[in-house]
């Protein structure tokens, strides 16, 4: 059966329709060749921006696992801290006077 532009065809009890294509004009091998190359360029188009959103994928992924200047700065603030800490022990080691001078440790 034919309806203008919708075929069908039976195949048992199945029914399948189809675009009629036999009144839409055939493409020229220069028109063929022409939606090759387009097809071709937007292809590679198309892999250029996968290669992009990759890149711009792992900069977002380093950006989210790297810290904010907030907590940079929280970070800082305690080795600073610590730092000082160790700085106070230190100094307190070098005032003792109990300690050992390289010339004892020598004798013993």
């Amino acid at each position: 059966a034919q309806q203008g532009h919708v075929r069908e065809k039976a195949y048992g009890k199945q029914k399948i329709y189809f675009a009629n294509q036999e009144q839409l004009p055939a493409a020229s091998e220069a028109e063929l060749r022409s939606l090759d190359g387009e097809i071709s360029t937007r292809a590679a188009a198309v892999q250029a921006l996968q290669q992009s959103c990759r890149q711009l994928e792992a900069e977002l992924k380093d950006l989210n696992s790297s810290m904010t200047s907030t907590e940079m700065a929280k970070e800082l603030e305690e080795l600073r801290r610590e730092c000082a800490g160790y700085s106070e022990k230190l100094e307190r080691m070098k005032s003792a006077s109990n300690h050992v001078t390289p010339e004892e440790k020598e004798k013993v």
